[in-house]
């Protein structure tokens, strides 16, 4: 998936103005501007859409942890990965809304997309790992649906 619709996604979800998501950059020390911020939510046909980098996903979904749990006393930020796939994006969002494996499947079986237990442990194994499945889109793009019919069910159509 592209990493700016997985921005305005998670934007709509938590209902976040453009000065809540600066300051979840800011929370891992990543300074964005107010147009930067613009720039990277508009849409690819759009002008001046800015694609979101890896690492600048990484330090948004990074600084989402911090914001919706807080950091452990003394731990600092992590370093932002400089390569993200579908699996790091579906963990770092897991770790963020604080799901578990029954919340997840709920959320994707309220987009209407059925996955087991073990199908979904898959995802969130370690490469190289013998039942490692690697995260397709479809499935990135149906969580982040159901994330936002369980969060935000009055907009839902």
């Amino acid at each position: 998936m592209i990493n700016n619709d997985i921005l305005r996604k998670v934007r709509y979800i938590l209902d976040l103005s453009n000065a809540k998501m600066i300051r979840i950059f800011a929370k891992t020390k990543h300074e964005v501007t107010q147009e930067q911020m613009i720039d990277m939510l508009k849409k690819e046909h759009e002008e001046g859409y800015t694609p979101l980098n890896d690492k600048n996903m990484c330090h948004f979904l990074d600084g989402l942890v911090i914001y919706k749990r807080g950091l452990k006393p003394g731990a600092e930020a992590p370093e932002p990965l400089s390569q993200l796939t579908n699996n790091l994006i579906f963990k770092k969002l897991r770790v963020a809304f604080e799901l578990r494996e029954d919340d997840i499947i709920e959320a994707l079986e309220l987009a209407e997309f059925n996955m087991s237990k073990s199908e979904l442990g898959a995802l969130f194994r370690k490469p190289g790992h013998k039942h490692y499945k690697p995260c397709g889109d479809q499935v990135l793009r149906n969580f982040l649906m159901g994330l936002s019919l369980k969060h935000r069910p009055e907009n839902a159509s």
